[in-house]
């Protein structure tokens, strides 16, 4: 079993009402391997991983919302032909593209107060033409006022919902690499020739036949926690498939809550935390094992009922994950600022950015976080 070094929480949060904020992103989880990579393939993943970081840190430390800041993290990984999400997403089983996404915030956003804190989040599925999903799911969870009270969408009627709140729509050729392709139709032992569109993007890719997502949790000055999660789900998926990433609960998650008991109430005023618990999670890998065992919101009832820390929790769901057959890994964020990186595979890409600015990341199991 594979167990990353990052698994324990690497800083912890302030006392009382947090003032920090932090940022933790993955970009997948699956079969990629030190032996089987170069150290430019190697460099270009931990680049785009930065630059991810620091998008979303340029929201954080300006004081904005958390879920603006995992959206701009995410955004970028979507725009970038490594990663199994926008621009890189995978072909299902018919060639197309079909892409998914979401957002989910434990307490609704001060820059936007109408929204009611059962509104939770927002998921789209099935899509074709949004070029930036994660966007998507931003606008759709802001419009509760505007005609989408949803909390999840699909296909054409998600997108026709985008462009009325100004989503960027492109032709689904966009989405169109050749690397994604030969591995759609190796897979399915079709010839690779003819390649059905141009394309000149040549990117060192590391995983092959990906099953992973790109996600983000970001906690902010205001101790609110957002988590937003894209992919084009598995290679050769089937037409129509929908997998954990839009499913709330299975592929991400996000909530507070006040401590039930007297005792545990006064435990945390006496240790100077906050009065509510809050964490947020974004999962990677195998996402049909993600729905069956609900792992997202697992990790917050665990910490809820059991009192566990993150670490734990999260441990906890990834090793039941391993159990039940499944690959991947989650990150995750509490209220004091503790963070998670958990994985049972071989690798994850991942990073994590504090209030120092400084981003770090790492790709393999045994790695350790890099400047």
């Amino acid at each position: 079993m594979f167990k990353d070094r990052e698994s324990q929480p690497l800083l912890p949060g302030p006392p009382g009402s947090s003032s920090s904020y932090v940022l933790v992103i993955h970009g997948g989880a699956g079969t990629m391997t030190r032996e089987g990579s170069t150290p430019e393939q190697r460099a270009a993943y931990h680049r785009v991983l930065k630059q991810a970081l620091r998008a979303g840190y340029a929201v954080l430390s300006e004081g904005r919302e958390a879920m603006d800041a995992v959206v701009a993290a995410v955004t970028v990984m979507e725009d970038c032909p490594l990663f199994n999400a926008g621009k890189g997403a995978v072909f299902n089983v018919a060639g197309k593209n079909e892409l998914e996404a979401s957002l989910a915030l434990s307490k609704p956003p001060e820059s936007h107060p109408r929204i009611k804190p059962s509104r939770r989040g927002s998921s789209i599925t099935l899509l074709t033409r949004i070029r930036n999903p994660a966007k998507l799911a931003r606008l759709l969870y802001l419009a509760q006022d505007d005609g989408v009270p949803h909390p999840m969408l699909s296909g054409a009627a998600a997108e026709q919902a985008g462009a009325k709140f100004g989503a960027d729509l492109v032709d689904p050729e966009y989405f169109f690499t050749k690397r994604r392709w030969v591995e759609h139709r190796r897979g399915l032992g079709l010839p690779e020739e003819p390649v059905p569109l141009p394309d000149d993007t040549d990117v060192p890719m590391l995983d092959l036949m990906p099953k992973g997502t790109v996600g983000a949790v970001a906690l902010d000055i205001r101790g609110c926690i957002a988590a937003c999660t894209s992919t084009g789900g598995r290679t050769n998926k089937l037409v129509g498939r929908i997998g954990d990433t839009p499913i709330m609960g299975c592929g991400f998650w996000a909530e507070e809550w006040t401590p039930k008991g007297k005792l545990r109430r006064l435990w945390r005023k006496v240790t100077r935390k906050n009065a509510k618990v809050a964490v947020g999670v974004s999962g990677t890998g195998d996402g049909d094992y993600f729905i069956r065992q609900n792992t997202a919101s697992t990790v917050a009832r665990r910490m809820q009922y059991l009192g566990e820390p993150l670490h734990k929790s999260a441990q906890w769901v990834v090793d039941d994950l391993r159990v039940a057959g499944g690959d991947g890994g989650v990150i995750a964020i509490d209220d004091a600022g503790n963070v998670s990186m958990t994985l049972n595979c071989p690798g994850m890409y991942r990073g994590v950015i504090y209030e120092d600015g400084v981003p770090k990341t790492a790709i393999f199991a045994d790695d350790e976080l890099r400047e």
